[in-house]
Parts: structure tokens; sequence; C-alpha cells
């Protein structure tokens, strides 16, 4: 039996390979309002995928489609290049899809071990195997470099970064393929951003795909591989991020480039088609 810590691959080469995940051409509607107009996205194994736009661009809709939460209502998920239905939380989970909202949902309560298994609790004769959780949760933290001070202190003496590297590591206890981490510095300090970007980084380096939403350029310039813009629902370009100034992307998420020319432009080019 495979170690649930098990690396997904090396990590060489980011980006390199088939999409793990892919969306063509996906839409979604909550009533008189079009959320999402055509998106294209693709992530693969080993890359940090950034998904950056301006308040309302769609950026937590899309995402809630590939975790389940909005079943879309055109265009196709395909998964490892095979159309999949996304129509629940657990289909996506089931896949391989593991998402890390912004308010962490974890239990201040319970210590680190019980939130790394909570649902998943791990067994013996009937009885929480309280042994096997603690050491599988120390082996999971180590393989990770996760720092903290204990695992059975509870969650609410932890500092905001070490809240938020224990929320990431407890999706990885379903061996997720896809890591999908929502806003995962806001409101933390220089030094717990800094951890939470050294553990993306690993999660890069285990062959995971992360898609890492971040309003935060610098965030993005500092772990991203690509940079996908979303802007009133619609792609508004992806760029790969060594090749690409800020500027650039700035204009991108604000539409600085929306403007009578290119507009023009558009209306001639689809003409000539």
């Amino acid at each position: 039996m495979s170690s649930p810590f098990a690396t997904a691959g090396t990590g060489a080469g980011a980006g390199a390979g088939e999409p793990v995940l892919a969306l063509r051409g996906i839409s979604k509607r909550f009533g008189a309002v079009q959320a999402l107009t055509d998106v294209e996205l693709e992530v693969r194994p080993g890359e940090v995928l950034a998904l950056v736009g301006d308040n309302g661009a769609g950026k937590s809709t899309l995402v809630k489609t590939i975790a389940g939460v909005h079943p879309i209502d055109d265009g196709v998920i395909e998964w490892e290049g095979r159309p999949v239905s996304i129509n629940r939380p657990q289909d996506a989970q089931h896949l391989g899809v593991a998402t890390v909202y912004q308010d962490l949902a974890l239990c201040d309560n319970l210590d680190v071990v019980g939130n790394l298994y909570l649902g998943r609790e791990l067994k013996l004769r009937g009885l929480l195997d309280e042994v096997a959780m603690e050491k599988k949760a120390q082996e999971l933290l180590s393989t990770l470099a996760i720092r903290i001070p204990s695992v059975r202190i509870p969650v609410a003496s932890l500092s905001g970064g070490q809240r938020q590297v224990v929320a990431i590591a407890r999706s990885l206890i379903g061996e997720p393929k896809v890591v999908i981490l929502d806003e995962p510095t806001a409101a933390l300090g220089v030094e717990q951003t800094a951890q939470v970007l050294d553990l993306v980084e690993r999660l890069r380096e285990r062959g995971l795909a992360v898609i890492l939403i971040s309003h935060n350029m610098a965030d993005v310039r500092a772990v991203a591989d690509r940079v996908a813009v979303l802007r009133l629902g619609k792609n508004n370009g992806t760029f790969p991020v060594q090749q690409t100034t800020q500027e650039t992307i700035i204009a991108a998420i604000t539409g600085a480039t929306d403007n009578a020319v290119t507009r023009r432009q558009a209306r001639t080019a689809e003409g000539d088609r």
C-alpha cells in the first residue's frame, strides 16, 4: 500500500507534459448575471499557475466550479485528458482536487493532529488510532518542512502563517494532484508569508499542480510559473511570469489595453476570418 504522503513526481521541468486539469469554454450564470463566459484554463503537474483579476472578475466562481460547489452551465472540464463531470465537492475530491479556502475552516479547539485528520480519522479495532495519526502527522509536516511547536497543541495557539500551512498540509492527506489555494497569504506578515510561499514551492517540487489565487503581485512573481488573468468573467491573457513585466499583467487585470483602438482591431481581425 502506497504512503499517503508519497510525492506525485519530481517537479523537474515545471509544467511539463499534458495538463492534469483543463477547462474548455466554461460558462456559468446566476440568474441574470453572467459570471463566467467561455473561460479556458490549463494547469500541468509541477506547475504553479496564478489566477489573478480584480474584484468581481470571476476568480472565486471559477474555483468553485472546479471544486464542485457551482456546477458549470456550459463547457467541458478535462481531467488527465478525458472529460469529467464535477457536480459536487465529492466529485472533485474523488478526482484529486483539494481546495484550501481563505477562511481555512480549521477547528480552533482541536490540536494539529485532530485538524489534519478531521473526517478522515484512522481507526484501530473501532477506536481512534491516535498513535498512528500522530506519527503520520509528524511525517507529513516533516516532509513539507513545516515547523510548529508540537502536533498536539490547539490550532488556536498557532500563528496565522502556521495555521495556513496546517490547512494546506491537511489538503494533502487525500493524495491530491491539484491543489487550489485561495488567497493563502492574505492578512499575513512578511515572515508568515515567506513560510507559506516556501510551502507552495515544495508542493511544486512534489509534482503537484497548484492554482494560486492572489492579489499580491510580489507573491505571484515569487512562486508562479504562469499567470492567468480573468476580467469581467472572461480570459484576458495568460503570461509566463519570467518573460512578462508586472506592468503588462496589471494592464490585463485593469483592462488598460481595452480601448477603442484594440476593439477596432479585434473587429477587423474577426471580419477577416
